[in-house]
């Protein structure tokens, strides 16, 4: 079923989890860059880390600003200072630090990658941010990124929040019914791309 057809005030469980979860795994293969949505969970933080640690792509992005003034300093800044703890050199990340929301990471992250290492160049990213925000991060690269790249989604390793268990937790439970509601209202919107998907 593609997305644009659901209702988001009727999605049972099994569909949110659909909708979100199904199909989103790591399948192994290196990139040219990390691309770290921007986030105040360490946990992206310390995936992304692994990621460059295990030699999976020379670079890490830092993606994410400031939330319209609400986050000082800047998402980027405080992933740099975080990923740089856990041993990663400043000289492999490239900072965005402009954007407001997920739409925003991608366009202006475009353009620090075009400068660093050039968008012709780049074949493949791999996409670290938390496991509920994969779908809409890689619909949204999808719309808006050149064609020719493709994706490696590899979902931070967090306990709570995951496609077995998110139902468990309140403050879980509304981040994915929130993450769903909002994922239908973009693609209806046209903000990013309709896909069909296993949705019974």
């Amino acid at each position: 079923m593609f997305i644009s057809k659901l209702d988001p005030d009727r999605l049972t469980r099994q569909q949110m989890t659909q909708l979100l979860f199904d199909g989103i795994r790591d399948d192994g293969k290196k990139g040219d860059c990390i691309f770290l949505f921007g986030s105040r969970s360490s946990k992206r933080v310390m995936k992304a880390a692994d990621l460059y640690k295990a030699g999976r792509a020379p670079y890490i992005l830092l993606s994410g600003g400031t939330r319209w003034g609400e986050i000082i300093p800047p998402e980027a800044e405080r992933m740099r200072d975080q990923i740089v703890r856990l041993g990663v050199p400043e000289s492999a990340l490239l900072l965005e630090a402009e954007s407001n929301h997920t739409g925003e990471n991608v366009i202006a992250s475009m353009l620090v990658l075009s400068r660093s290492i050039g968008l012709h160049k780049i074949r493949r990213l791999l996409v670290v941010t938390s496991p509920y925000h994969m779908r809409r991060c890689h619909l949204t690269l999808l719309t808006y990124m050149p064609r020719w790249i493709a994706y490696t989604l590899c979902p931070d390793e967090r306990h709570d929040g995951q496609a077995n268990n998110w139902w468990m937790l309140p403050k879980e439970k509304e981040r994915v019914a929130q993450e769903a509601r909002s994922l239908i209202r973009y693609v209806k919107e046209g903000m990013v791309i309709d896909t069909d998907l296993s949705i019974d």
